[in-house]
């Protein structure tokens, strides 16, 4: 049968299917629910960001607040001194401190969120 050469030929194609991925990948969330040694290593991960986090706002705090002793021993006359810097001077790097830790804390999580998603 020649064909006619009018005709086309036709390609049917339908909406893009998702491929299932090699038989050795799983989920992040699926390793973390199984409790296998990956998914502990995923939530190990986090909780190291966490404590370097907090690591970080403790040292911070430490050199803050720490030679304060010193300064009042150093200086014994001024009472207004020890009254400006513990009450004034001293709120605002820790409000400051208070909020870099929640805001890198919750990044952290949002980062941990988007790898276990698979996003």
């Amino acid at each position: 049968m020649p064909q006619d050469p009018t005709e086309r030929r036709v390609v049917v194609t339908g909406p893009l299917r998702r491929t299932r991925r090699a038989s050795g990948y799983s989920r992040p969330r699926t390793e973390i629910d199984e409790q296998t040694t990956l998914g502990h290593t995923y939530v190990r991960s986090l909780m190291r960001t966490q404590l370097r986090a907090a690591l970080t706002v403790f040292a911070v705090l430490v050199l803050l607040v720490g030679p304060l002793p010193l300064v009042f021993a150093a200086t014994p006359d001024s009472r207004r001194l020890e009254w400006l810097v513990l009450g004034f001077c001293l709120y605002a790097p820790l409000v400051l401190l208070a909020l870099w830790y929640v805001r890198r804390a919750e990044r952290n999580e949002r980062d941990f969120v988007r790898l276990v998603e698979d996003r």
